[in-house]
């Protein structure tokens, strides 16, 4: 069945070449190919093939046993070399050893709640000063946090700003993904803030913000779609977009980030800047107003009225009269 064998033997011991690895590949293709063998066949294949099984490497040993497991007439004597064994004596199919179960099971560990889960998980009435602190605490978190953050904001009692309008929506798609084209982030953040409805210092802040978590946010409220997004983070900022872990990271972001999280965060973005305005203009000590009053009633009024002291007339010629 196998001519030549001891011949391919010699010579590979005498060139220097190591072949036992193909013969065993060879001869185990070989003798699956045919479904019954004769008896001088099957002793022959035992033969040889123990020879080499012991001489090859593990590649070659795991791949022989791979074809050797499915195959119905494999040898006992080859099955039990190779730690095959069959399912019961009427399954003539042989079955590898089963993988031995783990006997102590890992328990997950529960990690106690982060300072952004305990604060989300709160009822937080979008009011301009919890709106300012969500978006405080938005920037100034970890990728991690972030993600988080933007999973549980969806089922918060906060309110949600109103849909994007479709046209509106369309048109700045267009424009914004020719900006990122050409690399005009100034552009990109007025018309991101326009659309939005956005401050243009948020606008700025989301679009070179060093994450990419808020422009995800700015994205899927104006219904990116998730191609065009990724064309918009390998574009708009190269030094960003050249980073294949940033790019995949903020794209699988992107596609289990809800409508709702984006929404709620654009309107806490509004909200921030109707808190920083009231800040502008509050007075800067608690009793400034009290001043004010003591300061005005404390005023005397002049010895003479203005209209009391009779007028002084002067002549063309510079007399008093």
């Amino acid at each position: 069945m196998f001519p030549g064998f001891d011949g391919l033997m010699t010579l590979s011991r005498r060139e220097g070449v190591d072949i036992r690895p193909t013969l065993l590949r060879v001869l185990t293709d070989l003798y699956v190919q045919t479904s019954a063998h004769s008896a001088d066949e099957e002793r022959q294949f035992v033969e040889l093939t123990s020879r080499l099984i012991d001489q090859v490497d593990d590649a070659t040993r795991a791949a022989v046993r791979a074809r050797l497991a499915i195959y119905p007439a494999t040898p006992v004597e080859i099955m039990d070399k190779l730690g095959l064994r069959r399912s019961h004596p009427g399954q003539p199919l042989p079955l590898a050893a089963a993988i031995a179960a783990d006997q102590q099971p890992s328990t997950p560990t529960v990690k106690p709640p982060t300072e952004a889960q305990l604060r989300m998980a709160s009822s937080l009435a979008m009011r301009p000063n919890d709106a300012a602190e969500i978006s405080d605490m938005f920037f100034a978190a970890g990728a991690s946090e972030r993600a988080l953050i933007l999973h549980n904001i969806a089922d918060t009692p906060l309110k949600a700003s109103p849909r994007i309008p479709a046209a509106r929506a369309a048109r700045a798609l267009h424009i914004l993904e020719m900006a990122a084209f050409a690399e005009d982030t100034e552009n990109f953040a007025l018309e991101l803030g326009e659309a939005l409805i956005l401050p243009q210092r948020i606008a700025e802040q989301v679009v070179h913000d060093p994450g990419g978590e808020p422009l995800a946010c700015a994205a899927r409220a104006l219904d990116m779609p998730s191609a065009a997004f990724q064309r918009v983070l390998l574009f708009l900022n190269p030094e960003f977009g050249s980073s294949v872990h940033n790019v995949y990271r903020l794209s699988r972001l992107y596609d289990h980030l809800s409508e709702r999280s984006a929404l709620v965060m654009v309107a806490a973005w509004r909200g921030s800047t109707m808190a920083v305005t009231r800040a502008k203009y509050r007075a800067a000590l608690y009793d400034d107003e009290r001043h004010r009053v003591r300061a005005a009633t404390s005023q005397t009024r002049p010895a003479v009225q203005p209209g009391t002291a009779p007028a002084v007339r002067t002549g063309t010629d510079g007399s008093k009269r």
